[in-house]
């Protein structure tokens, strides 16, 4: 066998397997999709049958009409729309921010810092979870009470409780660590001798050439954002600022029909399908570039 027939075999072989995982991530997400255009009875009917993962011939958007009848989907996205883009557009700005200094600049304490941020990576959100609880009770937030401003303690019930204590992740600052060290420091260099400071060099020169990062910190910071669960459960109580997440135990308890929770499950979905698709191709960059420089 010559040494194309080889490389060939190989990369059938490869682009079979990426098939055959591809399918087992699709099918649940295609089973939920079309089951949210079926009634009970035919989402049942159908389950031993490949019409499970297609929309039935008598397909409707009742399901899609139900859950917005029943639950305050409309105002829960709008919540978790809010709290995720604010988290990612916070999130990579500070993240990156901190991985500037601690790897372009000079500073004493900084690989202390950089070995606190990779033990941090390693600690679940659940070990900090009361600690933080107890924080935030006690942190104050101004608001107005009769036109004059006041200050009140704790954050409960608010959007920014489920923004401001995920803006720092430890993960992407790493991320944006180890992609800033491949930079060539030579464009630093350059941009000092024509009078650059630390700041223009962070926006014109680092950031502009991290796009990659960028797009894979923004995938990471979102869904991490979009699927909060036990924290928003935790500081919110009242319906005003609960996001999607919490939402679907809610609707849970006003409705038992399979096809308005396979369509409240997808509208969920979308939204996290959709920003992975918009910054996909950058983030395949992202991963392919770090696997190549080791």
């Amino acid at each position: 066998m010559t040494h194309s027939m080889q490389n060939t075999l190989r990369h059938a072989m490869l682009f079979a397997m990426m098939c055959a995982i591809g399918v087992v991530f699709v099918t649940p997400l295609l089973f939920m999709f079309a089951s949210s255009f079926k009634s009970d009875t035919a989402i049942f009917d159908n389950l031993t049958s490949w019409t499970a993962y297609v929309p039935s011939a008598e397909w409707s958007l009742a399901n899609y009409k139900a859950i917005f009848e029943k639950s305050d989907l409309p105002a829960f996205l709008l919540n978790s729309t809010i709290i995720s883009v604010c988290v990612v557009a916070g999130g990579v700005l500070f993240n990156s921010m901190l991985a500037y200094s601690l790897c372009r600049m000079r500073w004493r304490g900084r690989k202390e810092v950089l070995a606190v941020v990779v033990a941090l990576m390693v600690v679940p959100f659940e070990v900090i979870a009361v600690p933080l609880l107890s924080l935030v009770a006690r942190l104050p937030w101004p608001g107005f009470e009769d036109g004059a401003l006041v200050m009140h303690t704790g954050w409960f019930n608010s959007l920014h409780v489920q923004i401001i204590p995920f803006l720092a992740n430890a993960f992407c600052v790493f991320l944006f660590y180890q992609f800033f060290r491949d930079i060539p420091p030579e464009l630093d260099e350059a941009a000092k001798m024509d009078g650059a400071g630390p700041w223009t060099l962070y926006f014109r020169i680092i950031m502009p050439n991290s796009g990659p990062v960028i797009a894979t910190a923004a995938i990471v910071l979102f869904i991490a954002a979009w699927n909060q669960y036990l924290w928003p459960i935790m500081v919110v109580q009242g319906e005003t600022a609960r996001p999607v997440q919490p939402g679907i135990q809610q609707f849970f308890g006003r409705s038992n029909s399979w096809g308005q929770i396979m369509a409240y499950a997808s509208v969920v979905t979308l939204p996290v399908l959709a920003v992975f698709l918009a910054f996909q191709r950058q983030f395949v960059a992202s991963v392919a570039g770090a696997g190549i420089k080791g």
